[in-house]
């Protein structure tokens, strides 16, 4: 498979189609793919950007990063679903897999990008905040610098209410409730809120409603890992109790990690509004609905 970068100072007169095939081996259809999934930068002076537009003029003294990689384009994104269109922002549920952000390879599996190719009428898009690669749920994508600077800091400064819906393993009824988790994560505070909400006896997994006051990297993992009540699906932070069975062990390799954005409670810093939004039952993490999936 082919996987290469190649970085070229624009000395002449050409287009952008033109200098890529001077340097790469790959036809006319591949070139352009490739930048349409995001593959190419331009700089110029001391900016340098994600470029699209084949007709964008050259000077001398550009300069274009091209980055192939055949695995990652030929990755396919799973379908957003659109919840709520407020023109300055939108509302997305994101499935597993589809990313936060883009690399420099390419952005065509983000949120983002699927945003903007998805919505109409189509606009700019900002990323706001994010969620791991491997969880779903809720996530705001911006649609003008003023929106972006708003809803980031809004996120920044914690001036909303998250709840998350997750499937451990374990009978978390018998602890308290709710069970409070302020255990530091990398040196930094964090506080989480887990709540029982329902409980699979012969899988021995319980369904928790979670709220958090920080928003610190893979903060619900790594407080529900710690605490012996280990995410389903977490292959990274939820490492098996002993007590564990190894049936449990097994399931966790066959789902998808059940964690999920399903609420997101705020006062809108664009319109001064009260905004609730909320993943419908059918889309949130249940116990029923995954015991059938297994």
């Amino acid at each position: 498979m082919k996987k290469f970068e190649c970085h070229i100072n624009i000395d002449r007169s050409l287009s952008i189609i033109e200098a890529l095939q001077i340097q790469c081996d790959l036809s006319v259809g591949e070139i352009k793919k490739a930048i349409d999934k995001g593959a190419l930068w331009h700089s110029r002076g001391k900016t340098t950007q994600r470029c699209r537009r084949l007709k964008k003029p050259l000077h001398i003294g550009d300069k274009l990063h091209f980055y192939y990689d055949f695995t990652v384009l030929s990755q396919v994104p799973t379908p957003a679903q659109l919840i709520a269109d407020l023109a300055e922002y939108s509302v997305w549920y994101k499935p597993y897999g589809m990313l936060s952000q883009g690399s420099k390879w390419s952005d065509h599996c983000t949120i983002t990008r699927w945003a903007q190719k998805n919505l109409l009428p189509e606009r700019a898009v900002f990323s706001v905040h994010r969620l791991d690669r491997a969880a779903t749920g809720l996530i705001l994508v911006a649609h003008s610098k003023k929106a972006a600077r708003a809803l980031s800091q809004m996120f920044e400064q914690h001036q909303l209410e998250k709840t998350y819906n997750i499937i451990v393993h374990g009978n978390h009824q018998q602890r308290p409730q709710p069970e409070t988790i302020e255990s530091a994560i990398e040196g930094k505070p964090a506080c989480s809120h887990f709540t029982h909400l329902d409980y699979d006896k012969e899988r021995d997994l319980s369904l928790l409603k979670v709220n958090i006051e920080s928003g610190r990297k893979h903060q619900i993992r790594i407080h529900a890992a710690n605490i012996g009540f280990p995410v389903l699906g977490d292959r990274l932070h939820g490492k098996q109790q002993p007590l564990i069975e190894q049936e449990n062990k097994l399931l966790d390799q066959q789902v998808d990690l059940q964690l999920c954005a399903v609420e997101l409670t705020f006062n809108c810093p664009i319109s001064n509004i009260e905004q609730n939004f909320a993943l419908p039952e059918a889309m949130r993490p249940q116990l029923n609905k995954l015991m059938k999936t297994i």
